[in-house]
Order: structure tokens, then C-alpha cells, then sequence
């Protein structure tokens, strides 16, 4: 009897070792294509270090870009021969750990030319922060749940609700000077992606009646008072960024007739697919407006304007022409019957993609 119960436990033991290395094996595998899906994203941003992380980003030797366009108060560099030139700067990159985390550094100089206010400036900034990649979310558990007009107003209609991201996140900000608390994302191309709100809490380009619109170039970005150039709408300038001087949206025709429709319009036709556009500061990708199969995304989005969409469970932001454009909190959100009173051009209720349908019945 003796000798069964050794053998017995023998077995057992050779069972949990079996168990356990194929959990090792399985979670090591896991974060192995969490970091080829990193490296993937990474690639990309139109980045000017290989090797990064680095020390500080400023520091460092960018590209040079020139523009003849921006005066001598305006210009973020060194005016040479009359003409404002200066460095963009960029370094994104994937940490294999246990856990795959990302760390994306930015001067938030754009590769093109800027038409700015001439009231406002530009400077080379210090954007700096690392975070879980891709992080583990749940259909179920929503981090924002608003159940009246009032709750989903305070977290949308709200400048300063993307200062901190969720725990599951881990976000670590290196940036100086640390006060970036509207940073939402950084763009491809370097640029900082902010809230998607006004100074005043409401929707920078179709706000409720009485409160004004913000200027912005062609490509949809602008400087805020402390210098940062940033956009609030997604643009497909990041994509493809123009060649020479561009000029203000109020004077291109289409886009103040109409800036959401024109949004569109800079995105190429190569762009028209599923596209990487930036990262927000939650670690999960922002896409631009279109589908793999080029159609439109027109819903299945939450109210931060994150879908999940696909099998695995993956979550991403998606850019719509609707009100909050990018991302409008950290999520995933819920999918009230209402929209948000801060804009003119909100979504009126939310539906849930059928990957989030799929998921939350699991």
C-alpha cells in the first residue's frame, strides 16, 4: 500500500511539473508575439534613432526639415538663409520583458511645414513615457461606465481626463517638464496627439453653439500656449506628410467648410486600410478611419472611440469623423444610448462591434 501511495504521488507531481511547464512555455510564447506585435507598430513611426530607448530625446541628432514659410518668432529651430529649419525627433521602442512594454520619445516636431497663428509659437518639446504594450482589456469590466447624460459629459467633455492611464497600463512618464496632462497619444510622425477637448471642454472644431472654434493648419494641427504643435483630429499628413508651405485651414475651402469631411481627403489611397497612426498613452495602437477592406469605420466604437476587433480580444482606438475623433478616455468604455452635449458632430449612442458582442458573452 505503502509503495502505491509513492507511486501514486509520483504521478501526480510529474503531472503538476508537466502543467507547469507548459504554462511557462504558453505565457513565454504569448509575450513573444506580443513584442513581434510591437515591432510591428513600432515600425511604423517615422523614427530617427535605432537604438533607442535614449537618455533625452532632444539631445539627440534628428532630420532636418526647412520651411520658408515660418518667420523668425515663429520658427521652432534656427532661421539659415532666411529660412526656419529645424530637427524632428523620434525613438519608439519595444521592451521584451515578461511583460512587452513600449516607450516612445518625441521633440513633437513635425517631418513638414506648419502654418501657425502669428500670435503663437512653436518649440521643440521633451515627450517621454513607457507603457504596457497592447494591454489586456475586458468587454466586461469597462474602465468608464456612464449611466446618465451627466456622467458620460464628465468624462468625455473633460480636458484633463487623460492625465492619468489604467493600472493594467503601467505608465511611467519620463517627459520634461512632467505637466503634459492633456497628452493623449503621440502620431507616427512624432507629433503630439492631445485630449480630444478645447480649453473650454468641448469639441474643438464643432462646438455647441456660443463657443468658438479652434484655428488649425491644413493638417489639422496647432500650436497650444505652451508651444506644443499637436493635433486633436486624425491626419493623414502623418502619413504622408506634404512637400513645401501649406497653408491654414480656414484657407483651404474645404476644410472650413467642412473639416471632418476633409480629414479624409489627406488620407492616400494606400492609407485607405487598416493603418497604424500612432500609440496612445494607455499602450493600445490608434488606427486611422478605415477598414481593412477600405470601408469607413462608422461604429462598433465605445465612447473613448476604442473597439475591440478582433477573435483574440484585441483593443485599438479608432479615428472617426465623429466627436472625439481619436480617443476620448482611456479604455474600454460603454456603449450608453446617449452622446455627449459638448460637440455638434457626437455620436448619438454607441453599439458594440460584433467582436465586442462575441466577447462579452464569453
Amino acid at each position: 500500500m505503502l509503495l502505491l501511495i509513492k507511486n501514486e504521488s509520483r504521478k501526480t507531481h510529474s503531472v503538476l511539473r508537466c502543467s507547469e511547464l507548459f504554462i511557462s512555455v504558453s505565457n513565454r510564447r504569448i509575450t513573444f508575439l506580443a513584442y513581434v506585435q510591437c515591432l510591428s507598430v513600432a515600425s511604423k513611426f517615422a523614427t530617427t534613432i535605432s537604438n533607442g530607448p535614449v537618455a533625452n530625446i532632444t539631445a539627440t541628432t534628428g532630420i532636418n526639415v526647412a520651411c520658408s514659410e515660418l518667420t523668425s518668432s515663429e520658427c521652432p529651430g534656427s532661421m539659415i538663409n532666411g529660412i526656419c529649419t529645424w530637427q524632428r525627433k523620434l525613438a519608439v521602442t519595444c521592451i521584451n520583458n515578461s511583460t512587452v512594454r513600449i516607450r516612445v520619445q518625441s521633440n513633437g516636431l513635425p517631418g513638414r511645414c506648419m502654418a501657425i497663428p502669428s500670435t503663437a509659437t512653436i518649440s521643440e518639446q521633451n515627450i517621454d513615457f513607457e507603457v504596457n504594450f497592447n494591454p489586456t482589456v475586458n468587454v466586461n469590466s469597462p474602465t468608464h461606465s456612464p449611466s446618465s447624460q451627466t456622467e458620460l459629459d464628465n468624462i468625455i467633455c473633460n480636458i484633463s481626463n487623460q492625465e492619468f492611464a489604467p493600472a493594467s497600463s503601467n505608465l511611467v512618464s519620463y517627459s520634461q517638464p512632467q505637466t503634459l496632462t492633456t497628452l493623449a497619444g503621440v502620431s507616427i510622425d512624432g507629433v503630439a496627439i492631445m485630449n480630444a477637448n478645447s480649453a473650454l471642454d468641448t469639441d474643438p472644431f464643432y462646438p455647441p453653439p456660443g463657443d468658438q472654434v479652434e484655428k488649425v493648419d491644413a493638417c489639422l494641427a496647432h500650436p497650444q500656449e505652451n508651444g506644443i504643435y499637436h493635433y486633436h483630429m486624425a491626419s493623414g499628413c502623418a502619413v504622408s506628410p506634404p512637400s513645401g508651405n501649406i497653408s491654414t485651414c480656414d484657407a483651404t475651402y474645404a476644410c472650413s467648410a467642412d473639416i471632418a469631411t476633409y480629414s479624409l481627403t489627406l488620407f492616400p489611397s494606400s492609407a485607405k486600410k487598416l493603418t497604424v497612426i500612432g500609440i496612445a498613452k494607455d499602450g493600445h495602437v490608434i488606427y486611422g478611419p478605415y477598414w481593412s477592406t477600405g470601408n469607413l469605420i462608422t461604429s462598433g466604437i465605445d465612447i473613448c472611440n476604442g473597439m475591440f476587433y478582433d477573435t483574440i480580444g484585441n483593443y485599438a482606438y479608432f479615428s472617426t469623423i465623429k466627436y472625439p475623433y481619436i480617443t476620448g478616455c482611456f479604455g474600454p468604455g460603454n456603449y450608453p444610448s446617449f452622446g455627449p452635449n459638448c460637440t455638434t458632430n457626437g455620436q448619438t449612442s454607441y453599439t458594440k462591434s460584433n467582436y465586442a458582442a462575441f466577447h462579452s458573452k464569453r
